[in-house]
């Protein structure tokens, strides 16, 4: 059965699920529990975006613990507990932190299974925000998920829909390899939408075909997904009709339904919220000149943000993004090359 809930609510659904299912499932992260050793009542926060708020007084401080602010510290336990036994969901606040313990992801968390032959198992699931729109300045606001898609041995996920929400993170929960949850912290209450109340789970590599149209693909990830949405409507009253690919997870990626998206209508524009030197965009627009140079009627595009930090003030953030008009300009250009 189907509701409409929020992004934020079906992250805390899939949690909750998960950790019924499982008991070998714990969260650890900062105030998830509501702030060990501090003032006032247990589940006072539930992470800095509230998200978990009401696991803790369900499955305990056993299972539901608070650590120190040290991101090294959460990675350390969560890699370690994986290795032992443990589904550990580790919440490390914003992916701009992630420099602080990158070791223990890249040469541990990531490597092992390698390492040892297929042995060993790290089923961490570790989930961060990412995405400017907030006004969180450029130390809070960063798009770094194709750092961790570069590095063989990690799973890498971004939703852009409260049903893709909850079936990837309980995906993840599952999966016996380390999986690195990105969350638009924007989306968490700007998205809604139709989830079942049961648990399901949405397998890795399978792009979602969020929009059909003939005239160009466009490729979209998290909150550009909903940009390219507002950009295909004001295009489709001008008689462009563009067809929309969310691939959902970009490590493992669904190569083949974007090449044959492309096949299908002959241009391509990625939009990527990353800094534009070596993102996904460059990655996906390099994948379809290779393996579907043929079809392409048009040059690819990839709209991306310029090459600077986010920036702080809401003016300078806003010509930042990526925008629906931006994404509407590069198409016009593409369906009109060589018009």
């Amino acid at each position: 059965m189907a509701r409409i809930i929020s992004m934020r609510k079906a992250i805390n659904e899939a949690i909750r699920q998960c950790m019924e299912e499982d008991p070998t499932v714990i969260l650890l992260g900062e105030d998830v529990a509501g702030g060990e050793g501090s003032p006032g009542a247990d589940d006072a926060w539930g992470g800095d975006m509230g998200i978990t708020k009401g696991l803790q007084p369900q499955f305990g401080k056993d299972r539901v613990m608070d650590t120190p602010i040290s991101e090294s510290a959460i990675m350390g336990c969560a890699v370690g507990a994986a290795a032992s036994g443990l589904r550990p969901i580790a919440e490390l606040m914003f992916v701009d932190f992630m420099g602080v313990c990158f070791d223990q992801i890249m040469n541990q968390a990531a490597k092992f299974r390698y390492m040892f032959g297929g042995k060993a198992q790290t089923p961490v699931v570790i989930r961060t925000q990412i995405g400017a729109g907030y006004n969180a300045a450029a130390q809070h606001s960063q798009c770094l998920y194709p750092m961790f898609a570069h590095i063989p041995g990690i799973k890498c996920v971004i939703p852009s829909s409260a049903y893709d929400t909850k079936g990837l993170l309980i995906q993840a929960v599952r999966d016996n390899d380390p999986v690195i949850f990105f969350e638009h912290k924007v989306m968490y209450d700007e998205v809604s939408d139709d989830v079942p109340k049961e648990a399901y789970a949405i397998p890795f590599g399978e792009a979602n075909i969020v929009r059909d149209g003939g005239d160009i693909t466009i490729v979209a990830m998290a909150r550009m997904v909903h940009k390219a949405k507002e950009a295909a409507e004001v295009l489709a009253r001008e008689g462009i009709e563009c067809q929309i690919v969310d691939p959902r997870t970009i490590s493992p990626l669904d190569e083949d339904t974007i090449i044959e998206c492309v096949e299908e209508t002959g241009r391509l524009i990625v939009v990527d919220e990353a800094y534009p030197r070596c993102n996904m965009g460059t990655d996906i627009a390099a994948l379809a000149a290779r393996e579907a140079f043929g079809a392409l009627k048009a040059p690819i595009q990839v709209v991306s943000p310029p090459h600077v930090p986010v920036p702080f003030a809401p003016e300078l953030e806003e010509a930042f993004i990526p925008s629906p008009e931006k994404i509407a300009d590069a198409v016009r250009k593409t369906v009109s090359y060589g018009a």
